[in-house]
């Protein structure tokens, strides 16, 4: 497992023990079509180069009511330009959005800047 995967599973590990009556889960970005062999906390998982797959999420997200979202970002785990197609998932969710940046660059690329910008105006918190 990576490291985001690792931290991912202790995260959802440790809000679902803290409030065992709330319905916590887990939405995955994946590179293949055939998706991995997910635990059972993995109910969506969306093509990281499928645009549309991240509006189809955000639209989950916001049928099942989710109270909070949890992102892990890093940049190359999404698509898009520096992985840009993440922020059009959070353009369309309706609920507070928690964020934990795992790399901040010293030296950011224009479309790296651009996308974190646009990630700071959306997110609601950070962790």
């Amino acid at each position: 497992m990576c490291g985001i995967a690792t931290f991912t599973h202790d995260l959802h590990q440790s809000i679902a023990g803290a409030a065992p009556k709330s319905d916590c889960y887990v939405a995955a970005v994946t590179d293949k079509a055939q998706g991995y062999d997910y635990p059972e906390a993995v109910r969506l998982e969306f093509q990281e180069k499928n645009l549309k797959a991240y509006r189809r999420t955000a639209d989950f997200l916001n049928f099942k009511n989710a109270d909070v979202l949890c992102v892990q970002h890093e940049f190359g785990i999404y698509g898009g330009p520096a992985g840009s197609y993440v922020l059009s998932l959070l353009k369309e969710v309706r609920m507070p959005i928690v964020t934990t940046l795992h790399t901040i660059l010293e030296d950011p690329t224009v479309d790296q800047k651009k996308v974190m910008t646009e990630l700071t105006q959306l997110v609601t918190a950070w962790s």
